[in-house]
C-alpha cells in the first residue's frame, strides 16, 4: 500500500500564505494568469497534482500570457547576472568557444526580431550546440507554430521549476 501524505516539500508549499506562494510561483514562471491559476488549486496532494494543474493552466495562457512568462526569460546564453536559476539552466553554454556564443548571439537577434520575444527551449541537460541547433531549426517556423513551442518548452521548464520548489530541502 502506497502512502497517501503529501511529500513534505510540497505540504510546505501548501501552507505558505498567499502573497509568499505567489510570489514562488511567479519566480518558477513569470505568467501572473498562470501563477494564479496555480494557486487557486491548492492544496495539492501530489507533486504530479501540481504539474497537471500547471500543464492545465498553461494550455490556457493567452499570447499576451505567453509574452509574460517569456519576459523572465533571458536570452540563451547570456543568463540573467545574479540568478543561480538561470546560470543553471544554461548550463550547457557556460563551457562554449567564444565563436558558439558570438554565433547563438547572433541567432537570438535574428528570432527575437522576426518572433518578438528570446528564443526559449528548455536548456537544462543541452549542449551549447544542441541549442544552437534548434534555435536554426525554429527560427524558420510559423509564428504560430512556434508559439506553441514555446508553449510547450515553458511547460516543461515550469516543471522542472516546481519539483524544485517542492523538493522536501528546498529554500522558499
Amino acid at each position: 500500500m502506497t502512502s497517501t501524505s503529501t511529500p513534505p516539500g510540497l505540504a510546505r508549499f501548501n501552507a505558505l500564505d498567499q502573497d509568499a506562494a505567489l510570489a514562488a510561483l511567479l519566480e518558477a514562471c513569470a505568467s501572473t494568469a498562470w501563477a494564479r491559476r496555480l494557486l487557486a488549486a491548492r492544496p495539492y496532494a501530489t507533486t504530479e497534482d501540481l504539474f497537471t494543474a500547471s500543464d492545465a493552466a498553461m494550455a490556457e495562457l493567452t499570447a499576451g500570457d505567453l509574452e509574460e512568462a517569456m519576459a523572465g526569460h533571458p536570452p540563451i546564453g547570456r543568463p540573467k547576472p545574479g540568478d543561480p536559476t538561470s546560470a543553471r539552466e544554461q548550463r550547457g553554454m557556460a563551457g562554449a568557444s567564444d565563436e558558439l556564443k558570438s554565433e547563438m548571439l547572433e541567432l537570438n537577434l535574428a528570432y527575437q526580431e522576426k518572433f518578438g520575444h528570446v528564443f526559449l527551449i528548455c536548456a537544462t541537460g543541452r549542449t551549447g550546440e544542441q541549442m544552437r541547433d534548434a534555435l536554426k531549426e525554429r527560427i524558420g517556423n510559423a509564428p504560430e507554430q512556434e508559439r506553441e513551442i514555446v508553449r510547450a518548452e515553458l511547460g516543461k521548464i515550469n516543471r522542472i521549476r516546481l519539483t524544485r520548489l517542492v523538493e522536501e530541502d528546498a529554500p522558499v
